[in-house]
Parts: C-alpha cells; sequence; structure tokens
C-alpha cells in the first residue's frame, strides 16, 4: 500500500435518509457531524449488508459475518475520525462490487484537523485517537485519500477474503507507518474551502489576499513539513504523487512531474546553443525518447487524462539542463478548455547532486505571471522534491544490489534427501538488504548430506563477506570428506586469517575510513553444522553447535531434547577444538535447527525461548509433518511480540519419513 493513493471519484447525496441503488449494492447517506455519528453509521452498514445478502443481488453471494464485522469497524473508524477531526457533515457511502469486495467512502467538508471539543489534551496521557484507523489499515486491501477543493474523502476497500490471515507482520507493521505518514500528509494537503465566487477569474482579489497571508504565515511551516513527507518516501513515482499534492490547488491549478534518466543526454536533448523558439524551450519536440511524464495533478479531476495526453505531446525539453530556477512553458490550452484557455505555466528542473533527475511544471489559469512569492516558494519546494527523487533513486539501487548480493549468499535450491522430508523458513529482518543469517543443504560424497545453518555479527555488506568465505568453504571441505568437528576447526581458523580483514575493507568501501584509534572489528559466526547419512530404518546424524541456539530433536513419542553441547563461536578463539555428537532418527523423529531471531524473540523482557518456550513449543507440534512444525513455529515467534521480529529468522526442519 502506497503511503499516497490514486484519486477516486465519489458519488455522494445530500439527504437525510439513507438512498438505496436499485439493482445495486449501494447505499449513502449524510451524517452531522456529532458524537452520535458513528453509532448510526455502525447500524445502517449492518442494516445494508443484511438487506443485501437477503435480496441476492449481485456481489452478496461472497458476504460473510467477518466481512460484515471488517465493515463495521471500518465504517465505525473513518466517521469517528471525520468527527473528530473535521466537525462538519459528513457523507457515507458503500458499495458492494461484483466480486464481493465493500467500498467505503466518508467525505467531510473540512480537510483540516480541527481542536477537538476545545478540551486541552493532558500532556502525560498517551492519546489514545488514530489508533482505530491503523484497523483500517489491516482490514483494508487498499485505503487512501482524495482531496477537492473544500472537501476530503477518506476511502477503504475491503475484500471477500481476509486480508489480516494474509499479511505477515513485517507487511502489516509496514502499511500502519504508511496510514500514519499518510494522515500527516492530510493535515498540510488541505486545500482551502470553495470561495463564493470563482478563485480563477481574473481580478479576483480574495485568493490573492488570502495567498498572500498564507506565504507570510504559513510557507516555511509548509517547506518543513514537506521536506519531512518528501524525504519518507521511497519510490519516485511517490515523490511526483506527493509533489502535485503539495502544488494543488494551494499554490497552482495544475501541476505535471516529469522523470528522467540522470544522463540528460540519453533523451537526445539539444546541445547548448541549439536550442530553439521562446522561453528558453527547444522548438523540436520530437528529439530523442524524452521523459517520462510520471505524475498530473488538476484541481478539476475530469481535466487531468486530457491535460495528460497533451503534455505528453510537448515534455520539456530545456536548454540548460542545470538552471534550476523557473523558465515558461507552452500554455495547454486545448486540454483545459474555452474557459480555462488562458493562463500561465513555469517549469522547474530538479536537480540533485548535480545531476539532472527530470522537471516539474506548474500552471495557473487566467494569470499574467506567478506572484514572486509563489514562484520562489516551488522553487524551494523543486529543490526537496528533487532530493527526495534522488535519494529514491539510490534506495532502489542499493536494493538492487542488495537482492542479488542476496541471492548469491544463499544456495539456488534445497537439495532433497532420500528418507528426510526438510522444510525451511527465512526471513530477513531487512528485506532490502543482505541478511546475517544463512542456511545451506547439500549432497557431499559417500552418500552423506550436509546441513548448516549460520548467523554472521551484524548484517548488510560487512555480514555478506563473512557469508562469502563461509558457505563455499563450507562445501568444500565437506566435500573433501573433512569430518563435523574438522570442518569447524578449518573454518574457525580461515574466519581468523581472512574474514576480518575482508569484512573490513567492505565496511570502509561504503561507509568511508574508521575513525582514528579504531582497529579491525572482529566478525565472528555462530554456526550448526552437521551430516545425514541414510541407513535402513533410519538416519545417522552427526553434528556439532559452534556459539549457535542448540538443535531440539522431537521424538515420535512427543518427548523434546536437545542433541548437541555448547561450544565456542568461530571466527574467536585461535586455537578453538571442536568436538561432535552422534544420534539416529528414526521414522517421525524432527530435528528443529533455529537462528537466535527465534530464540531471542522479544515480548517486553521476556524472551520466546525463556523457560524452555521453544521445547515448548515444539513438543505442542507432535504428529505433524515438516511443512506444518515450520509454519507453526514460524507464526507462534511471530506473535510472541507485540511488533514485527527486528532480527532475521531462519529456521530448518529435518523429519525421518
Amino acid at each position: 500500500m502506497g503511503a499516497i493513493p490514486a484519486q477516486r471519484e465519489t458519488v455522494t447525496r445530500a439527504c437525510d435518509a439513507p438512498a438505496q441503488e436499485t439493482g445495486r449494492a449501494m447505499t449513502r447517506t449524510t451524517l452531522p457531524g456529532t458524537p452520535l455519528s458513528p453509532g448510526s453509521a455502525r447500524t445502517l452498514v449492518r442494516n445494508a449488508l443484511t438487506e443485501w445478502a437477503a435480496s441476492g443481488l449481485p456481489g452478496t453471494e461472497h458476504l460473510s459475518d467477518r466481512l460484515v464485522d471488517d465493515a463495521v469497524v471500518a465504517v465505525s473508524e473513518l466517521v469517528t475520525n471525520a468527527v473528530v477531526h473535521a466537525g462538519t457533515d459528513l457523507e457515507l457511502t458503500c458499495h458492494l462490487d461484483d466480486t464481493g469486495a465493500l467500498l467505503v467512502e466518508v467525505l467531510d467538508h473540512h480537510p483540516s484537523r480541527a481542536p477537538r471539543d476545545g478540551e486541552p489534551e493532558t500532556p502525560y496521557e498517551t492519546p489514545e485517537y488514530g489508533r482505530g484507523l491503523r484497523l483500517v489499515s489491516r482490514l483494508a486491501e487498499s485505503w487512501g485519500v482524495t482531496y477537492r477543493t473544500g472537501a476530503k474523502t477518506v476511502w477503504a476497500r475491503l475484500p471477500a477474503e481476509d486480508p489480516v490471515a494474509a499479511k505477515d507482520g513485517i507487511e502489516a507493521y509496514a502499511e500502519e507507518r504508511a496510514l500514519e505518514r499518510g494522515l500527516r500528509v492530510a493535515e498540510i494537503l488541505a486545500p482551502e474551502p470553495p470561495p463564493h465566487s470563482n478563485p480563477l477569474d481574473r481580478g479576483y482579489p480574495h485568493r490573492a489576499e488570502r495567498e498572500r497571508d498564507w506565504l507570510n504565515r504559513g510557507a516555511l511551516s509548509f517547506l518543513a513539513e514537506a521536506s519531512d513527507l518528501l524525504a519518507g518516501q521511497l519510490d519516485e513515482n511517490l515523490v511526483a504523487a506527493l509533489a502535485g499534492q503539495l502544488i494543488v490547488p494551494r499554490l497552482a491549478d495544475w501541476c505535471a512531474v516529469w522523470l528522467e534518466d540522470e544522463v540528460a543526454g540519453r533523451w537526445g536533448y539539444p546541445r547548448s546553443g541549439e536550442a530553439a523558439g521562446g522561453a528558453g524551450w527547444a522548438a523540436d519536440g520530437t528529439a530523442g525518447t524524452g521523459p517520462r511524464l510520471a505524475r498530473v495533478w488538476h484541481s478539476a479531476e475530469n481535466l487531468i487524462e486530457e491535460l495528460r495526453r497533451t503534455l505528453e505531446k510537448e515534455p520539456p525539453l530545456p536548454a540548460d539542463h542545470h538552471r534550476t530556477g523557473p523558465v515558461p512553458y507552452p500554455w495547454p490550452g486545448e486540454a483545459l478548455g474555452a474557459r480555462h484557455a488562458h493562463g500561465t505555466a513555469l517549469a522547474y528542473r530538479l536537480i540533485a547532486g548535480g545531476h539532472p533527475l527530470g522537471t516539474l511544471v506548474i500552471g495557473r489559469s487566467d494569470l499574467v505571471r506567478f506572484p514572486d512569492e509563489v514562484t520562489g516558494l516551488v522553487e524551494d519546494l523543486s529543490r526537496r522534491v528533487a532530493l527526495a527523487i534522488g535519494a529514491a533513486r539510490q534506495y532502489a539501487r542499493q536494493a538492487t544490489i542488495s537482492r542479488v548480493l542476496q541471492r548469491g549468499l544463499l544456495p539456488g535450491a534445497v537439495a532433497e534427501i532420500p528418507g528426510v522430508a526438510s522444510a525451511l523458513v527465512y526471513e530477513p529482518c531487512d528485506k532490502g538488504g543482505p541478511s546475517g543469517d544463512f542456511y545451506d543443504l547439500f549432497p557431499a560424497r559417500d552418500g552423506r548430506w550436509c546441513f548448516a545453518i549460520g548467523d554472521v555479527q551484524g548484517k548488510g555488506p560487512e555480514a555478506a563477506v563473512v557469508i562469502g568465505i563461509a558457505r563455499p568453504w563450507l562445501r568444500l571441505l565437506a566435500r573433501e570428506g573433512y569430518r563435523v568437528s574438522d570442518v569447524l576447526d578449518r573454518l574457525n581458523q580461515l574466519l581468523l586469517d581472512d574474514a576480518t580483514e575482508a569484512a573490513d575493507a567492505a565496511a570502509r568501501a561504503l561507509a568511508g575510513p574508521a575513525p582514528p584509534g579504531d582497529g579491525p572489528q572482529t566478525r565472528f559466526l555462530s554456526l550448526l553444522y552437521g551430516e545425514l547419512t541414510p541407513f535402513e530404518g533410519g538416519i545417522r546424524c552427526t553434528l556439532a553447535s559452534a556459539g549457535h541456539p542448540l538443535p531440539l530433536l522431537l521424538g515420535e513419542d512427543g518427548e523434546v531434547h536437545t542433541v548437541a553441547q555448547p561450544q565456542t563461536l568461530l571466527g574467536v578463539v585461535e586455537d578453538a577444538t571442536y568436538t561432535s555428537e552422534t544420534f539416529e532418527l528414526r521414522s517421525g523423529d524432527t530435528l528443529l535447527c533455529v537462528t537466535d531471531g527465534v530464540t531471542e524473540r522479544r515480548s517486553g523482557s521476556r524472551q520466546f525461548d525463556d523457560g524452555d518456550g521453544l521445547a515448548a513449543a515444539l513438543a505442542g507440534c507432535a504428529g505433524l509433518n515438516a511443512e506444518l512444525i515450520a509454519e507453526r513455529i514460524r507464526r507462534l515467534v511471530h506473535e510472541f511480540g507485540g511488533r514485527p521480529p527486528e532480527d532475521d529468522l531462519a529456521l530448518l526442519v529435518l523429519q525421518a519419513e
């Protein structure tokens, strides 16, 4: 779910009683902005859904008790939000589509936050408002805020299937953060209520007056909030969308954002001195492939598509790629109709770090020239937009590199072992960067199969370097016939010799030299390594744990016990000697191997493995197959804490068949 949602057309009805659409599962009504409205809205929606189900209207075959309950909660929270933050009459619309998804829309007429009943908040109390809206983000598959002059619509689409069951904790937590950012957007993007006269008419004094007053009082606050909001976006398209909402209708009637490659010459722009045409723009709009029109925004939504088609035919082609100040842009009168046939448009180059990233164009109808205060403010805003686009692109590049690097650090496929069922859960905490956890399961010589699960100190490139050294050497030593304990002995020495130097070189390359006095940092590794040898009647398992959470064995009788002894981390003690244990896996026996992201999962001051919590969880899995055991342990770990895990999580289940 993006932080800045798409605009949506909303049908409203000014009436006191709910209106039902003939042949369609739709209801709409107007409610007063009073504390009684949420209760009325809940009753209305529950009754409407019950009536729809009885009538057999299209889409009602997907209605369920779960969807009805979710709809009541979502409507209650959206209406409550409108009552608390706006205080005006509000319009509620509910519509069930053919897929069984329910669209809920709540429109109010004062889209800026109002004082709550004039009562100051108690400074030492935790605010209760806003928590319910997080429920909406969990229940809805998508949500959004649509801004119009003098009105704001908050909408949510509730799917027929249960979205909460389909989302993992990390995704849901990210959506909560996006919702919070979206609510903060509503506070500064709120358009002013419509005036009694047309603000686009030439000579209209009130708009200029209000504008001057706002520029004098609120411009600095606007830029500060805009900077914070733009910096929170990690997608350049969302930055472009947010830029449009920041500008329209506060500073202009319409806005467009073009994005381009940082090497401007790729687009075939004319070289300096070749530009023809007036006002600093090239006459030939056909040169090169041109920049991409990422976003078009207009205060009148019915004009957006026609304006987009017109602007796409005439992309900005600047004569000077490095000039950020405004230059005139041709007025797209044919797209705006006779009423807005004349106006003024300005273009601002988006430049960050000396690289041109795109162009921002603003326009206002029936205006000879923009006030200097507006052009200066938009120029300041354009610099912030450019920085946000540059940061989003840098993040995208790093995420791509990290994904490629991550794929190289993990096996392409997990080997299938004769007579053993296996299941794996692997969840990096940072999905955009290399994880510190790794695993492997591969065949060795003489009918042996080897497995490993490990955790490197830290994350990111330094951890990736250590994994890049350890995993290939682990395979090489195993295939050369070294015993389990000998593999750990040699890997320990290898890490002491090479990993620290290589990891610190990677850290210096990315973060710069270490401060004076900071020598190389030890990069240690916890590892559980073992080998499996099938024999008639079972599987012989030999393993060793080097500073790693001890593996657990679940017997067919339901008893759980550890099957290894704790030993020193790899890469810490130079002369460390490791030992291994050997046992047999009989039919139905299950071996569980995890990283500390499982055992040290926190809920307040408690950890998941306190009081042998992991062993108790595994004991409750008696009778389940390997896949179900892995999923159950994963679910219990996620449910243990109130927030998503803050560490990488990996677990491997091996079950003798």
